[in-house]
């Protein structure tokens, strides 16, 4: 799959999930603009999914920290690439038990995000 068909598949997927996608950061464009280096097809996507984002700042209020859930597309070497932020992992590290449910839910959101593109 091409790069700008990653970017609309990975929009789509989110938005099945019962995400949107609050920020687009085009990480090319940027580094061209501010330090005016080339650099491979580099997009972020913000994640949020409302029900869990607010359950979670219930549980953790300084957890917009680490908020939005972060999804990458990006291309290299002929290759696109998709990843997502892991939100188990990323929870560990706030050491609030009341969120390893919530991100385990969100993990599996963004697992079928993954697997769909």
């Amino acid at each position: 799959m091409s790069y700008p068909e990653a970017v609309a598949k990975a929009k789509e997927e989110l938005h099945k999930e019962g995400f949107g996608v609050l920020t687009e950061i085009d990480v090319k464009s940027t580094l061209k603009k501010k330090l005016d280096v080339d650099f491979d097809d580099y997009m972020i996507l913000g994640a949020c999914n409302p029900p869990f984002a607010y359950q979670a700042l219930q549980a953790e209020q300084d957890l917009g920290l680490m908020l939005p859930c972060n999804l990458v597309v990006y291309s290299k070497k002929g290759k696109t690439f998709v990843a997502a932020i892991k939100p188990t992992v990323q929870m560990e590290k706030v050491g609030n038990p009341k969120l390893k449910d919530i991100a385990a839910q969100v993990e599996d959101k963004l697992k079928k995000v993954i697997e769909a593109i």
